[in-house]
């Protein structure tokens, strides 16, 4: 994802956190934050050391950026959202990830209707 799509800095992330707009599987929690007149949507990944060592952390966060990319066109664009992974989440396949993030992703309505 290009630098426009990312929440960087941590007054950002703070500011999507303080909203308690959130939603959550088993393997995913995602906060979200209205924008409105936002040209598209913002996302913030964050896995955290419960899971696995470095190698691991990062082979989850590619595989959720891959979903993000493929699911991209259906993704509300007035939002910043935050994708935190869960430890259950540690060891999955790229379809399993991509699966629990879009049903994730269903819940918080941040895909546009067809």
């Amino acid at each position: 994802m290009r630098k426009s799509y990312r929440v960087k800095k941590e007054s950002e992330f703070q500011r999507v956190f303080e909203t308690h707009d959130s939603v959550a599987n088993r393997k995913f929690i995602i906060y979200q934050m209205q924008k409105p007149g936002q040209k598209h949507f913002r996302v913030g990944i964050s896995v955290g050391k419960k899971i696995g060592n470095a190698v691991h952390r990062n082979w989850l966060k590619r595989r959720i950026r891959q979903t993000l990319l493929e699911v991209k066109p259906a993704i509300k664009s007035d939002v910043d959202f935050l994708i935190i992974a869960r430890p259950a989440a540690d060891g999955l396949e790229m379809a399993e990830v991509k699966k629990n993030l879009v049903h994730a992703l269903k819940l918080a309505h941040l895909l546009k209707e067809d």
